[in-house]
Protein backbone atom coordinates (compact mmCIF):
# COMPACT_ATOMS: atom_id res chain seq x y z
CA UNK A 1 0.00 0.00 0.00
CA UNK A 2 1.25 3.44 -0.93
CA UNK A 3 1.54 6.05 1.77
CA UNK A 4 -1.02 8.81 1.52
CA UNK A 5 0.31 12.13 0.33
CA UNK A 6 -0.28 15.27 2.38
CA UNK A 7 -2.63 16.56 -0.32
CA UNK A 8 -4.69 13.36 -0.19
CA UNK A 9 -4.91 13.50 3.62
CA UNK A 10 -6.07 17.13 3.43
CA UNK A 11 -8.70 16.30 0.79
CA UNK A 12 -9.92 13.30 2.80
CA UNK A 13 -10.26 15.45 5.92
CA UNK A 14 -12.11 18.12 3.94
CA UNK A 15 -14.52 15.63 2.38
CA UNK A 16 -15.17 14.00 5.78
CA UNK A 17 -15.77 17.39 7.38
CA UNK A 18 -18.27 18.31 4.66
CA UNK A 19 -20.17 15.05 5.23
CA UNK A 20 -20.31 15.80 8.98
CA UNK A 21 -21.54 19.36 8.38
CA UNK A 22 -24.34 18.29 6.04
CA UNK A 23 -25.36 15.71 8.65
CA UNK A 24 -25.41 18.29 11.43
CA UNK A 25 -27.56 20.73 9.45
CA UNK A 26 -29.25 17.73 7.82
CA UNK A 27 -29.72 18.74 4.24
CA UNK A 28 -32.29 16.45 2.66
CA UNK A 29 -35.82 15.12 2.91
CA UNK A 30 -37.25 13.22 5.87
CA UNK A 31 -40.31 11.03 5.44
CA UNK A 32 -42.89 12.29 7.95
CA UNK A 33 -44.50 8.84 8.16
CA UNK A 34 -41.42 6.63 8.55
CA UNK A 35 -38.72 9.06 9.73
CA UNK A 36 -36.21 7.89 7.10
CA UNK A 37 -33.98 10.42 5.35
CA UNK A 38 -32.81 11.04 1.80
CA UNK A 39 -29.77 13.24 2.35
CA UNK A 40 -26.36 14.17 0.94
CA UNK A 41 -24.15 12.90 3.78
CA UNK A 42 -22.49 10.12 1.75
CA UNK A 43 -22.00 12.18 -1.42
CA UNK A 44 -18.47 13.12 -0.34
CA UNK A 45 -17.73 9.45 0.35
CA UNK A 46 -18.56 8.65 -3.29
CA UNK A 47 -16.52 11.65 -4.42
CA UNK A 48 -13.59 9.90 -2.70
CA UNK A 49 -14.16 6.92 -5.03
CA UNK A 50 -14.21 9.01 -8.18
CA UNK A 51 -11.10 10.96 -7.19
CA UNK A 52 -8.92 8.41 -5.40
CA UNK A 53 -10.52 4.97 -5.25
CA UNK A 54 -11.92 2.67 -2.54
CA UNK A 55 -9.13 3.23 -0.04
CA UNK A 56 -9.83 6.95 0.09
CA UNK A 57 -13.59 6.37 0.19
CA UNK A 58 -13.06 4.13 3.22
CA UNK A 59 -10.96 6.79 4.95
CA UNK A 60 -13.43 9.59 4.15
CA UNK A 61 -16.45 7.53 5.21
CA UNK A 62 -14.84 6.32 8.45
CA UNK A 63 -13.69 9.84 9.36
CA UNK A 64 -17.10 11.27 8.45
CA UNK A 65 -18.96 8.69 10.55
CA UNK A 66 -16.66 9.31 13.54
CA UNK A 67 -17.10 13.09 13.24
CA UNK A 68 -20.89 12.71 13.05
CA UNK A 69 -20.83 10.54 16.17
CA UNK A 70 -18.57 12.94 18.09
CA UNK A 71 -20.34 16.16 17.19
CA UNK A 72 -23.88 14.83 17.39
CA UNK A 73 -23.79 11.97 19.92
CA UNK A 74 -27.47 11.15 19.41
CA UNK A 75 -26.72 10.25 15.79
CA UNK A 76 -24.23 7.41 16.44
CA UNK A 77 -26.93 5.04 15.29
CA UNK A 78 -27.54 7.06 12.13
CA UNK A 79 -23.80 7.28 11.44
CA UNK A 80 -23.36 3.52 11.75
CA UNK A 81 -26.38 2.84 9.52
CA UNK A 82 -25.24 5.41 6.94
CA UNK A 83 -21.82 3.77 6.85
CA UNK A 84 -23.27 0.25 6.54
CA UNK A 85 -25.66 1.34 3.80
CA UNK A 86 -23.03 3.24 1.80
CA UNK A 87 -20.27 0.66 2.14
CA UNK A 88 -21.47 -1.67 -0.65
CA UNK A 89 -21.92 1.27 -3.02
CA UNK A 90 -18.46 2.79 -2.76
CA UNK A 91 -16.75 -0.59 -2.39
CA UNK A 92 -18.38 -2.04 -5.52
CA UNK A 93 -17.81 1.12 -7.57
CA UNK A 94 -14.16 1.08 -6.54
CA UNK A 95 -13.48 -2.61 -7.06
CA UNK A 96 -15.39 -2.61 -10.36
CA UNK A 97 -12.69 -0.48 -11.95
CA UNK A 98 -9.85 -2.26 -10.17
CA UNK A 99 -10.99 -5.62 -11.52
CA UNK A 100 -11.23 -4.13 -14.99
CA UNK A 101 -7.85 -2.41 -14.55
CA UNK A 102 -9.44 0.91 -15.50
CA UNK A 103 -8.64 4.25 -13.95
CA UNK A 104 -11.38 6.15 -12.15
CA UNK A 105 -11.89 8.39 -15.17
CA UNK A 106 -13.68 5.27 -16.44
CA UNK A 107 -16.85 6.62 -14.81
CA UNK A 108 -16.73 9.85 -16.78
CA UNK A 109 -19.27 8.15 -19.04
CA UNK A 110 -22.25 7.82 -16.68
CA UNK A 111 -23.53 4.72 -18.48
CA UNK A 112 -20.57 2.79 -17.04
CA UNK A 113 -21.99 3.35 -13.56
CA UNK A 114 -25.22 1.45 -14.20
CA UNK A 115 -24.13 -2.19 -13.80
CA UNK A 116 -21.94 -1.71 -10.69
CA UNK A 117 -24.51 0.65 -9.15
CA UNK A 118 -27.40 -1.78 -9.66
CA UNK A 119 -25.33 -4.63 -8.15
CA UNK A 120 -24.36 -2.35 -5.24
CA UNK A 121 -27.99 -1.41 -4.63
CA UNK A 122 -29.02 -5.08 -4.48
CA UNK A 123 -26.24 -5.79 -1.95
CA UNK A 124 -27.13 -2.63 -0.01
CA UNK A 125 -30.76 -3.70 0.31
CA UNK A 126 -29.77 -7.23 1.35
CA UNK A 127 -27.68 -5.73 4.16
CA UNK A 128 -29.73 -2.75 5.23
CA UNK A 129 -33.24 -4.25 5.38
CA UNK A 130 -32.36 -6.81 8.09
CA UNK A 131 -30.12 -4.24 9.85
CA UNK A 132 -33.08 -1.88 10.08
CA UNK A 133 -35.37 -4.53 11.55
CA UNK A 134 -32.91 -6.15 13.96
CA UNK A 135 -30.61 -3.23 14.86
CA UNK A 136 -31.69 0.33 14.05
CA UNK A 137 -35.47 0.32 14.52
CA UNK A 138 -35.44 -1.62 17.84
CA UNK A 139 -32.77 0.72 19.29
CA UNK A 140 -34.32 3.92 17.92
CA UNK A 141 -38.00 3.22 18.59
CA UNK A 142 -38.07 0.30 21.02
CA UNK A 143 -40.20 -1.74 18.62
CA UNK A 144 -39.57 -5.46 18.32
CA UNK A 145 -38.42 -6.65 14.88
CA UNK A 146 -41.82 -8.33 14.32
CA UNK A 147 -43.74 -5.10 15.03
CA UNK A 148 -41.28 -3.08 12.96
CA UNK A 149 -41.91 -5.37 9.97
CA UNK A 150 -45.64 -4.69 10.23
CA UNK A 151 -45.34 -0.92 10.67
CA UNK A 152 -42.56 -0.34 8.12
CA UNK A 153 -42.78 -2.69 5.11
CA UNK A 154 -39.47 -3.84 3.68
CA UNK A 155 -40.39 -2.26 0.33
CA UNK A 156 -40.31 1.21 1.95
CA UNK A 157 -36.81 0.60 3.31
CA UNK A 158 -35.71 -0.69 -0.10
CA UNK A 159 -37.19 2.31 -1.97
CA UNK A 160 -35.49 4.80 0.35
CA UNK A 161 -32.16 3.02 -0.07
CA UNK A 162 -32.50 2.80 -3.85
CA UNK A 163 -33.28 6.51 -4.11
CA UNK A 164 -30.48 7.33 -1.65
CA UNK A 165 -27.97 5.35 -3.74
CA UNK A 166 -28.93 7.24 -6.89
CA UNK A 167 -28.72 10.57 -5.03
CA UNK A 168 -25.29 9.77 -3.56
CA UNK A 169 -23.77 8.58 -6.83
CA UNK A 170 -25.61 11.06 -9.07
CA UNK A 171 -24.69 14.18 -7.09
CA UNK A 172 -21.09 12.97 -6.65
CA UNK A 173 -20.80 12.23 -10.37
CA UNK A 174 -22.12 15.69 -11.30
CA UNK A 175 -19.73 17.41 -8.88
CA UNK A 176 -16.70 15.42 -10.02
CA UNK A 177 -17.22 15.21 -13.78
CA UNK A 178 -19.46 18.17 -14.63
CA UNK A 179 -18.22 20.73 -12.08
CA UNK A 180 -14.59 19.66 -12.51
CA UNK A 181 -13.61 18.25 -9.12
CA UNK A 182 -11.74 15.53 -11.03
CA UNK A 183 -8.92 18.06 -11.47
CA UNK A 184 -7.99 17.21 -7.84
CA UNK A 185 -7.52 13.52 -8.65
CA UNK A 186 -3.94 12.21 -8.87
CA UNK A 187 -2.55 12.38 -12.40
CA UNK A 188 -2.40 8.58 -12.78
CA UNK A 189 -6.18 8.32 -12.33
CA UNK A 190 -6.90 10.98 -14.94
CA UNK A 191 -5.78 8.92 -17.95
CA UNK A 192 -8.72 7.73 -20.00
CA UNK A 193 -8.90 4.21 -21.40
Amino acid sequence: MKKLKTREIALAAGLAAISAVVQLIHIGYQSPQFGMWIDVVAVTWIIGIFLFGPRMAFIVSAMGAIMITLFAPDTWLGASMKWLASFPVWLLLGTWTLNKKKPFEYYKKWQRLLIPLILAIVIRCLIIIPMNYFYAIPIWTGLTPAKAMIIIPWQIIAIFNIVQSFVDVGVAWILVYKFGLNRFAPKETQKTN
